[in-house]
């Protein structure tokens, strides 16, 4: 459904992404995860086009069967991308209140998207659909909720109402960028429901954003690991977590304590990853996490190649890593002493 090839962002000076290449199948949930500074969220907005004005993007973003010949949508016109957007692709920000108008009725702004698009035929059943899609998504007495401001609104709320906008127009292609940050446990999971429900219905593709590993073994299928703006291990998620290769991903998976490393160490003393991600254009070359890796050498000065992980239906680029000291061989213990 999406396919992405060697898409790179940059501004004048300062590259942030190099050369990322992932894929998702249609009804396909795929996490992509990293620290902050990964270029994780970046990744998203040059795929719907909505870069910050100063950022260049080339590559190959490519929606099938949604765009004209399956163009790619880098060299499209602001206007086709418009037509896209909240069509056939549809995005969740992370923070619902600077998503939302908070001068508009939350019901207007659902059915705003779908006038827009014309997948309705009037503003009366776009209202009516409102009301389905505010249900779908368990806000309660939906018809009255639809008239209500963000203000009014819980923050578990207002999320859900981005997400049925995200929804209205039955898109192939949702992405989730840290939609649950801010929401308590509860809510969390009942939002994290609600998504994988939505694409599901829809037989959408998923790109899920989060820094919390846990969230991903629910939600998705398949991990993408990003650091320094380059994908540096992909894989089936519990493959990935169970068996990680690059060592930056066997550092997230240890900290977030997804094995139980913390129970060997002692209650309370997870391990954490040295050092902190550097800032835009201050990566090393060659490994990007070199840096801040116990295990670099001087081979490491160099790009390591994209080893393939075995063989899978979806190809070596969906499951491989890039790394020339890859945890999980023999005789290592997986730790980072």
């Amino acid at each position: 459904m999406l396919g992405v090839e060697r898409l790179s962002v940059q501004t004048a000076r300062t590259p942030l992404l190099d050369d990322v290449t992932f894929t998702i199948e249609r009804g396909e949930r795929v996490g992509l995860i990293g620290e902050s500074g990964s270029g994780k969220s970046l990744t998203a907005l040059a795929v719907m086009g909505l870069l910050p004005e100063g950022l260049g993007a080339t590559g190959d973003v490519r929606l099938s069967g949604r765009s004209p010949a399956r163009r790619n949508l880098l060299g499209v016109g602001e206007r086709e991308m418009a037509r896209l957007r909240g069509d056939s692709m549809s995005m969740v920000f992370q923070e619902p209140m600077t998503a939302l108008n908070p001068t508009m009725r939350v019901g207007d702004q659902v059915a705003e998207v779908m006038l827009l698009h014309r997948t309705q035929p009037s503003r009366a059943a776009a209202r009516r659909r409102v009301v389905e899609l505010l249900g779908q998504v368990d806000l309660p007495d939906a018809a009255s909720l639809a008239r209500s401001y963000p203000h009014e609104l819980s923050g578990g709320q207002r999320q859900r109402v981005v997400l049925a906008i995200a929804l209205a127009n039955d898109p192939a292609l949702l992405i989730c960028d840290e939609p649950t940050t801010a929401l308590d446990v509860t809510v969390q999971a009942t939002v994290l429901d609600l998504v994988v429900r939505g694409v599901e219905e829809r037989d959408a593709a998923l790109l899920f954003i989060t820094h919390d590993l846990g969230v991903v073994a629910t939600v998705c299928e398949r991990v993408l690991v990003m650091y320094g703006g380059r994908i540096v291990e992909a894989g089936p998620v519990h493959e990935v977590f169970t068996d990680p290769r690059h060592r930056y991903t066997q550092g997230l998976v240890a900290a977030s304590d997804l094995t139980g490393a913390a129970g060997r160490r002692g209650r309370g003393a997870l391990p954490t990853i040295p050092g902190s991600v550097p800032p835009a254009g201050a990566f090393p070359e060659g490994c990007v996490f070199r840096s801040r890796c116990a295990h670099a050498t001087q081979v490491c000065a160099t790009l390591p190649p994209w080893t393939p992980r075995g063989e899978h239906p979806a190809g070596a680029a969906a499951y491989g890593y890039a790394c020339f000291h890859p945890a999980g061989g023999e005789g290592d213990d997986g730790d980072d002493d």
